[in-house]
Parts: C-alpha cells; structure tokens; sequence
C-alpha cells in the first residue's frame, strides 16, 4: 500500500545526515531539531503554534484536555473513522456523540448536528478523512451558534487547503479551537516510528498544550497541570524536518496517481471514484472507491492473486464495535456508516506509485468488472 523505502532511498542522503546530527549531538529529547521542527511546520501551516508530541492519539487526547472538559461532557464526533478519535473521549470520561457521515466525503454530515445537540455538548471533534477537508464552514458557525469548541482530527489530511467561499485558503487543521496531526509511517508526512502535532493560534490553549504534553510542567520541576509524557524524540523531528521539505512535492504525486486512477477507473460499473469538494484540495492519504458490497470481498482476493494490495478503511462503524456497544446505538442507527464500511475499497496511494505500476492496476480492475 506504500513505499516507504522506496521514497526514503531517494533522500537517503538527507536523512542520513540528519539522524547523524542528532546521534553526535546526543540530545534524544527535546532537542534543537524539535524546537526547528515546530517553527518550520508552523510556517508552513500558517499557524502560530505547533506542539509536537508523541503520536496522533496523544495530540487528540491532550486537545481535549486543553481544554479543561469536565466528566460527563459530550464531544460529537464520526464513526467512520480510526478508533483513536473516539477511544481518547473515553478515555477522559467524556461522552462520544457520533453523527454520520455524508456518502460521498466520507466526512460528518454538518446537517445531523444540530440533532446531536445537547445542554451537555461541550465540542465537536470533526475528522478530516482520507485526505480531504470536512464542511468547516458550516461546522463552525454552528459551533459559534451554540459555544462549542471545535478540534480538527487531521491525521490524514496535513497540507489539504481549506478554501472558504468568498476567503483566503487556510490549511486542514488551523480552522478550529485545536487541531491535530499524526506523523505515523504511511502518512504524507511520515517519521520513522510513531509521532504527533497540535496547531492552534490560540495563546492559552498553546501554553496548555505544550505544558500537558511535558508532564504538566510550566517550567522546570513546577507543574500547574496534571499531564502527560508525549514528546517527540529528537531523531524523528530531525527526519520529519527533512520530509517537510518536500511535502507538497509528496502531494503532487500523489494527486497525479489519484487524476490516473480516476480517468481509468470512472466507467467501471457499480464502482464511485472518491469525490472532490469544491471547498477542499485532496491529498489523497487513501484512494477509496465504493464498489458493490456482493464483490468487494472477491475484487479483494483478485487483486491479491495478482500481486496487488488493497485495504478496507474501515470494516465496521465505532458503534457497532463491542468496546463501544454502550454508546446504545445499534445495527441500522447509522445508516451511511454503516453501509459505507460494506462498499470501501482502497488502493495503493503513495509518492512512489509509477507508470507501469498504475497502469497494471487499473487493468487488472478494468477486467474484472468487464469480465
């Protein structure tokens, strides 16, 4: 599904240097790279404040803390998406409220919020999948309406621009209260081991964040918060610095395998190419299509007999998983989820995808939906 050798051999040299930077300086915490890393992400968001963490679970989980919830407090967020956006609500004693999604985004429906709303609603966690923005316009101004918080999950997304009708483009995830990001491996911007980020241009909730993130602490051995340890090492910062360089090119090529993608795949019958918004560029972290439920199963072992993978993101909604069953929505309550997690199909997506390599896997599905 990626190549991360492939794509790490061609900046080999680069990131070579860097991790030797770091093994020679010895400063495997809290390093300079770390301090560069969050300046120079900063920039390139457009953002004034850049937290670096220890993984996207964590950005999420410390997003919420910053912003002192109490328990009980209900944060409406999907459930078509991984488990860490709802698994951190739980884990803060919070209460998910999930709303389904729009069948062609893939994203939360902004029309289902106001049904979800309660005098216990505090934020809205919105999930920017597979590459692409969710409607941020009408999220936040139902938002402002009712006093709500506002945490983008944009682990997928990093880079996407968000283009307001009649504004200036922003970048996925510097819309909201909070937003958060996720360097796993796969990712458009991958470290090498696990990682995270939290944007905000609000001064208290950066102060809040850096200081949860560091064990609580406002300065050395005094600490005003009760936190957490989720630091991003000096090593993957100093390979992420490295990556960031050449992030929009990342994008580029993905973009391009997605345009071949859809221009191969677009007739084949029962099968949906993933839809674009006209209010959000696509940096594709997956390319999904929908395909009939009856043959998504023997499209997968056929492609897997001819040396293609292929991934199901994701096979069952967050309601219907059993961690979860006492939310108390059932089979059917979330219809578009649910149905959506029967028909997704996702193909190789990466910045090392070639000619040849697109052109046999469009064939290969090209005969099996004309066979």
């Amino acid at each position: 599904m990626v190549d991360l050798h492939g794509q790490y051999l061609k900046i080999k040299k680069e990131v070579d240097n860097a991790i030797q930077g770091v093994i020679d300086s010895t400063s495997f915490i809290r390093g300079d790279d770390v301090r560069q890393f969050q300046d120079e992400l900063s920039d390139y968001m457009g953002v004034k404040h850049c937290i670096a963490c220890g993984n996207g679970t964590d950005a999420l989980q410390v997003s919420l803390m910053a912003l002192d919830l109490q328990p009980g407090d209900e944060v409406i967020t999907s459930p078509f998406t991984f488990i860490s956006t709802v698994e951190v609500i739980r884990l803060l004693r919070l209460n998910p409220v999930l709303v389904d999604v729009l069948p062609d985004t893939f994203n939360l429906d902004p029309s289902l919020l106001e049904q979800a709303l309660s005098d216990r609603t505090r934020a809205i966690v919105p999930v920017h999948l597979f590459g692409q923005c969710a409607d941020m316009e009408s999220i936040l101004e139902f938002a402002r309406i009712n006093g709500l918080f506002v945490i983008e999950d944009n682990a997928q997304a990093l880079g996407a621009d968000f283009l307001p009708e009649g504004g200036t483009a922003k970048k996925a995830g510097t819309l909201g209260h909070l937003g958060t990001t996720s360097f796993f491996p796969s990712k458009s911007l991958g470290a090498f081991g696990d990682g995270g980020a939290i944007f905000t241009n609000d001064e208290s909730f950066g102060l809040r964040a850096a200081s949860l993130v560091n064990h609580g602490m406002e300065r050395r051995y005094h600490y005003n918060l009760v936190g957490v340890n989720s630091r991003l090492d000096t090593l993957q910062a100093a390979i992420l610095r490295v990556k960031l360089r050449y992030l929009d090119d990342y994008h580029r090529r993905r973009q391009e395998a997605a345009a071949w993608y859809d221009t191969t795949l677009s007739d084949l019958p029962g099968v949906t190419v993933p839809h674009r918004s006209s209010f959000s560029t696509h940096i594709f972290h997956q390319y999904t299509l929908q395909v009939p439920p009856s043959k998504r199963d023997a499209l997968r072992q056929w492609l897997q007999d001819k040396g293609i993978p292929s991934m199901v993101y994701y096979p069952g909604p967050l309601h219907l998983q059993k961690a979860y069953r006492d939310l108390g929505l059932g089979e059917g309550d979330l219809p578009v989820s649910e149905d959506l997690c029967r028909r997704v199909l996702s193909l190789p997506m990466h910045t090392e995808l070639e000619k040849d390599q697109l052109e046999y896997i469009s064939e290969q599905l090209r005969f099996y939906f004309k066979s």
